[in-house]
Protein backbone atom coordinates (compact mmCIF):
# COMPACT_ATOMS: atom_id res chain seq x y z
CA UNK A 1 0.00 0.00 0.00
CA UNK A 2 1.65 3.31 -1.02
CA UNK A 3 2.20 6.05 1.52
CA UNK A 4 0.04 9.16 1.10
CA UNK A 5 0.88 12.82 0.63
CA UNK A 6 0.40 13.58 4.31
CA UNK A 7 3.54 11.69 5.24
CA UNK A 8 5.57 12.91 2.29
CA UNK A 9 4.76 9.82 0.20
CA UNK A 10 7.19 7.80 2.26
CA UNK A 11 7.01 5.18 4.98
CA UNK A 12 10.01 6.03 7.12
CA UNK A 13 9.42 3.15 9.50
CA UNK A 14 9.56 3.25 13.30
CA UNK A 15 11.07 6.14 15.26
CA UNK A 16 11.53 7.41 18.79
CA UNK A 17 11.77 10.87 20.28
CA UNK A 18 15.21 12.49 20.41
CA UNK A 19 15.76 13.10 24.13
CA UNK A 20 18.70 14.49 26.12
CA UNK A 21 19.43 11.32 28.19
CA UNK A 22 20.06 9.42 24.95
CA UNK A 23 22.29 11.95 23.13
CA UNK A 24 25.59 10.33 24.09
CA UNK A 25 24.40 6.81 23.24
CA UNK A 26 23.04 7.88 19.85
CA UNK A 27 26.12 9.84 18.78
CA UNK A 28 28.55 7.18 20.04
CA UNK A 29 26.78 4.00 18.96
CA UNK A 30 24.68 5.14 15.98
CA UNK A 31 21.90 2.64 16.76
CA UNK A 32 19.76 1.18 14.00
CA UNK A 33 16.69 3.36 14.47
CA UNK A 34 14.74 4.42 11.39
CA UNK A 35 14.24 8.09 12.33
CA UNK A 36 13.92 10.53 15.21
CA UNK A 37 11.21 12.97 16.13
CA UNK A 38 12.17 16.30 17.67
CA UNK A 39 10.09 18.78 19.63
CA UNK A 40 10.48 21.77 17.33
CA UNK A 41 10.51 24.37 20.10
CA UNK A 42 13.61 22.79 21.68
CA UNK A 43 15.61 23.57 18.53
CA UNK A 44 14.18 26.94 17.47
CA UNK A 45 17.30 28.69 18.71
CA UNK A 46 20.06 30.74 17.16
CA UNK A 47 22.86 28.29 17.84
CA UNK A 48 24.59 26.35 20.61
CA UNK A 49 24.57 22.72 21.66
CA UNK A 50 20.97 21.90 20.66
CA UNK A 51 21.72 22.64 17.02
CA UNK A 52 25.11 20.93 17.21
CA UNK A 53 23.38 17.75 18.40
CA UNK A 54 20.65 18.10 15.79
CA UNK A 55 23.12 18.53 12.95
CA UNK A 56 25.06 15.47 14.10
CA UNK A 57 21.85 13.41 14.18
CA UNK A 58 20.81 14.73 10.75
CA UNK A 59 24.06 13.43 9.25
CA UNK A 60 22.78 9.88 9.82
CA UNK A 61 19.04 9.88 10.44
CA UNK A 62 15.84 11.41 9.05
CA UNK A 63 14.18 13.80 11.49
CA UNK A 64 10.48 14.69 11.72
CA UNK A 65 9.34 17.81 13.58
CA UNK A 66 6.57 17.81 16.18
CA UNK A 67 5.42 20.98 17.94
CA UNK A 68 3.64 21.91 21.14
CA UNK A 69 2.86 25.62 20.83
CA UNK A 70 1.00 26.45 17.60
CA UNK A 71 -2.37 26.15 19.40
CA UNK A 72 -4.41 25.75 16.23
CA UNK A 73 -7.65 26.19 18.17
CA UNK A 74 -6.74 29.49 19.84
CA UNK A 75 -8.06 32.88 18.74
CA UNK A 76 -4.87 34.89 19.24
CA UNK A 77 -2.96 35.78 16.05
CA UNK A 78 0.10 33.67 15.29
CA UNK A 79 3.47 35.03 16.38
CA UNK A 80 5.19 35.70 13.04
CA UNK A 81 8.66 35.47 14.58
CA UNK A 82 7.76 32.02 15.94
CA UNK A 83 6.59 30.89 12.51
CA UNK A 84 9.73 32.26 10.88
CA UNK A 85 11.90 30.35 13.36
CA UNK A 86 9.86 27.22 12.72
CA UNK A 87 10.29 27.59 8.97
CA UNK A 88 14.07 28.02 9.31
CA UNK A 89 14.17 24.81 11.31
CA UNK A 90 12.15 22.91 8.68
CA UNK A 91 14.68 23.97 6.05
CA UNK A 92 17.45 22.65 8.29
CA UNK A 93 15.83 19.29 9.03
CA UNK A 94 14.08 18.79 5.67
CA UNK A 95 11.17 17.31 7.62
CA UNK A 96 8.52 15.98 5.20
CA UNK A 97 5.76 17.56 7.31
CA UNK A 98 5.24 19.26 10.65
CA UNK A 99 2.75 18.31 13.34
CA UNK A 100 1.15 19.94 16.34
CA UNK A 101 -1.89 19.40 18.51
CA UNK A 102 -5.59 19.91 17.91
CA UNK A 103 -6.01 22.15 20.94
CA UNK A 104 -5.93 25.68 22.27
CA UNK A 105 -3.53 27.10 24.83
CA UNK A 106 -3.54 30.90 24.72
CA UNK A 107 -6.01 33.74 25.15
CA UNK A 108 -5.54 37.50 25.12
CA UNK A 109 -1.77 37.10 24.93
CA UNK A 110 -1.57 34.82 27.97
CA UNK A 111 -0.14 31.35 27.29
CA UNK A 112 -1.14 28.37 29.42
CA UNK A 113 1.61 26.02 28.15
CA UNK A 114 -1.05 23.29 28.23
CA UNK A 115 -2.71 21.34 25.41
CA UNK A 116 -6.30 22.25 26.21
CA UNK A 117 -9.15 20.41 24.48
CA UNK A 118 -11.53 22.32 22.24
CA UNK A 119 -15.31 22.50 22.21
CA UNK A 120 -16.54 20.42 19.31
CA UNK A 121 -18.54 23.04 17.41
CA UNK A 122 -18.76 24.28 13.82
CA UNK A 123 -17.26 27.61 14.89
CA UNK A 124 -14.23 25.82 16.33
CA UNK A 125 -13.92 23.71 13.17
CA UNK A 126 -13.83 26.81 10.97
CA UNK A 127 -11.37 28.72 13.14
CA UNK A 128 -9.04 25.77 13.59
CA UNK A 129 -9.07 24.76 9.92
CA UNK A 130 -8.36 28.33 8.80
CA UNK A 131 -5.36 28.53 11.12
CA UNK A 132 -4.00 25.18 9.92
CA UNK A 133 -4.29 26.32 6.30
CA UNK A 134 -2.44 29.52 7.18
CA UNK A 135 0.47 27.59 8.72
CA UNK A 136 0.62 25.14 5.80
CA UNK A 137 0.83 28.05 3.37
CA UNK A 138 3.42 29.89 5.48
CA UNK A 139 5.69 26.85 5.83
CA UNK A 140 5.01 25.42 2.36
CA UNK A 141 4.73 22.03 4.08
CA UNK A 142 1.91 19.66 4.97
CA UNK A 143 0.65 19.92 8.55
CA UNK A 144 -0.65 16.99 10.60
CA UNK A 145 -2.83 17.61 13.65
CA UNK A 146 -2.68 15.35 16.69
CA UNK A 147 -5.71 14.33 18.74
CA UNK A 148 -5.04 15.15 22.39
CA UNK A 149 -5.97 13.21 25.51
CA UNK A 150 -8.72 14.97 27.43
CA UNK A 151 -10.09 15.04 30.94
CA UNK A 152 -13.19 17.22 30.54
CA UNK A 153 -15.95 17.82 28.03
CA UNK A 154 -17.79 21.00 27.02
CA UNK A 155 -21.55 21.34 27.28
CA UNK A 156 -21.41 23.50 24.10
CA UNK A 157 -20.08 20.62 21.97
CA UNK A 158 -22.39 19.61 19.14
CA UNK A 159 -20.41 16.67 17.77
CA UNK A 160 -18.14 13.85 18.91
CA UNK A 161 -14.37 14.21 19.05
CA UNK A 162 -13.92 11.99 16.00
CA UNK A 163 -16.46 14.00 14.04
CA UNK A 164 -14.61 17.17 15.02
CA UNK A 165 -11.21 15.78 14.03
CA UNK A 166 -12.62 14.57 10.72
CA UNK A 167 -14.26 17.92 9.96
CA UNK A 168 -11.10 19.88 10.73
CA UNK A 169 -8.87 17.59 8.66
CA UNK A 170 -11.21 17.70 5.67
CA UNK A 171 -11.81 21.48 5.79
CA UNK A 172 -8.10 22.27 6.28
CA UNK A 173 -7.05 19.52 3.85
CA UNK A 174 -4.38 18.52 6.33
CA UNK A 175 -2.96 15.31 7.72
CA UNK A 176 -3.66 13.57 11.01
CA UNK A 177 -1.10 12.57 13.59
CA UNK A 178 -3.07 9.74 15.14
CA UNK A 179 -2.14 9.17 18.77
CA UNK A 180 -3.77 5.84 19.55
CA UNK A 181 -2.83 6.08 23.22
CA UNK A 182 -4.70 9.39 23.44
CA UNK A 183 -7.70 7.78 21.78
CA UNK A 184 -7.68 5.05 24.41
CA UNK A 185 -7.15 7.45 27.34
CA UNK A 186 -10.00 9.71 26.23
CA UNK A 187 -12.27 6.74 25.52
CA UNK A 188 -11.91 5.57 29.10
CA UNK A 189 -12.25 9.07 30.55
CA UNK A 190 -15.37 9.87 28.51
CA UNK A 191 -16.87 6.40 28.06
CA UNK A 192 -16.85 5.93 24.30
CA UNK A 193 -15.77 3.07 22.03
CA UNK A 194 -12.21 3.69 20.76
CA UNK A 195 -12.84 1.47 17.73
CA UNK A 196 -15.84 3.60 16.77
CA UNK A 197 -13.50 6.59 16.90
CA UNK A 198 -10.92 4.95 14.63
CA UNK A 199 -13.51 3.63 12.20
CA UNK A 200 -15.08 7.05 11.72
CA UNK A 201 -12.12 9.29 10.92
CA UNK A 202 -10.38 9.66 7.52
CA UNK A 203 -7.55 7.26 8.29
CA UNK A 204 -6.15 7.80 4.78
CA UNK A 205 -5.00 11.21 6.08
CA UNK A 206 -2.76 9.63 8.74
CA UNK A 207 0.73 11.04 8.36
CA UNK A 208 2.09 9.44 11.51
CA UNK A 209 1.03 7.37 14.51
CA UNK A 210 2.04 7.97 18.13
CA UNK A 211 2.29 5.25 20.77
CA UNK A 212 2.94 5.87 24.46
CA UNK A 213 2.28 4.63 27.96
CA UNK A 214 -0.38 6.00 30.29
CA UNK A 215 -1.13 5.73 34.00
CA UNK A 216 -4.15 4.88 36.12
CA UNK A 217 -5.31 7.62 38.46
CA UNK A 218 -8.25 7.85 40.83
CA UNK A 219 -11.07 7.12 38.41
CA UNK A 220 -9.41 8.24 35.18
CA UNK A 221 -6.42 7.64 32.90
CA UNK A 222 -3.57 10.13 32.50
CA UNK A 223 -1.36 10.38 29.41
CA UNK A 224 2.02 10.29 31.16
CA UNK A 225 4.46 8.95 28.52
CA UNK A 226 6.45 7.39 31.34
CA UNK A 227 6.09 3.64 30.90
CA UNK A 228 5.43 0.79 28.47
CA UNK A 229 2.57 0.82 25.96
CA UNK A 230 -0.47 -1.01 27.33
CA UNK A 231 -1.82 -4.05 25.47
CA UNK A 232 -5.16 -2.32 24.78
CA UNK A 233 -3.24 0.40 22.91
CA UNK A 234 -1.25 -2.15 20.93
CA UNK A 235 -4.56 -3.71 19.88
CA UNK A 236 -5.80 -0.34 18.61
CA UNK A 237 -2.53 0.03 16.70
CA UNK A 238 -3.03 -3.39 15.09
CA UNK A 239 -6.49 -2.29 14.05
CA UNK A 240 -5.24 0.92 12.41
CA UNK A 241 -2.31 -0.53 10.49
CA UNK A 242 -4.52 -3.37 9.38
CA UNK A 243 -6.63 -0.76 7.60
CA UNK A 244 -4.06 1.74 6.30
CA UNK A 245 -0.90 -0.32 6.09
CA UNK A 246 2.64 0.47 7.31
CA UNK A 247 2.72 4.06 8.56
CA UNK A 248 5.37 6.23 10.20
CA UNK A 249 5.13 5.30 13.88
CA UNK A 250 6.70 6.95 16.91
CA UNK A 251 7.22 5.53 20.39
CA UNK A 252 7.01 8.37 22.95
CA UNK A 253 8.74 8.08 26.33
CA UNK A 254 9.17 11.50 27.91
CA UNK A 255 9.35 10.99 31.68
CA UNK A 256 11.28 8.51 33.82
CA UNK A 257 13.21 7.83 30.63
CA UNK A 258 15.04 4.49 30.71
CA UNK A 259 18.14 3.46 28.77
CA UNK A 260 17.98 3.86 25.01
CA UNK A 261 17.76 0.12 24.39
CA UNK A 262 14.63 -0.17 26.53
CA UNK A 263 12.85 2.52 24.49
CA UNK A 264 14.18 1.12 21.22
CA UNK A 265 12.98 -2.40 22.06
CA UNK A 266 9.51 -1.07 22.88
CA UNK A 267 9.44 0.73 19.52
CA UNK A 268 10.45 -2.48 17.74
CA UNK A 269 7.17 -4.05 18.87
CA UNK A 270 5.41 -1.77 16.37
CA UNK A 271 7.58 -3.09 13.56
CA UNK A 272 6.85 -6.66 14.63
CA UNK A 273 3.09 -5.94 14.56
CA UNK A 274 3.32 -4.49 11.04
CA UNK A 275 5.39 -7.43 9.83
CA UNK A 276 2.97 -9.93 11.38
CA UNK A 277 -0.10 -8.17 9.98
CA UNK A 278 1.15 -8.06 6.42
CA UNK A 279 2.79 -11.46 6.43
CA UNK A 280 -0.61 -12.86 7.48
CA UNK A 281 -2.40 -10.79 4.86
CA UNK A 282 -0.13 -12.00 2.04
CA UNK A 283 -0.47 -15.59 3.21
CA UNK A 284 -4.28 -15.33 3.33
CA UNK A 285 -4.40 -13.89 -0.19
Amino acid sequence: MPANRFNGYSDLGIGIGLRIPHYAHILTNQPGIDWFEIISENFMVGGGRPLEILDAVLERYPVIQHGVSLYFGSLDPFDKSQLESLKRLTLRTKTPFVSDHLCWGSFGGAVSHDLLPLPYTKEAVNNTADRIRYVQDFLSLPVAVENVSSYLEYTDSTMTEWQFLSAVAEKADCGILLDVNNVFVSSRNHDFDPYAYLDNIPLQRTAQIHLAGHSERDGYLLDTHDNFVKEEVWQLYRHVVGIIGPTNTLLEWDAHIPDFDVVHNEARKAKAIITEAFTTASTDS
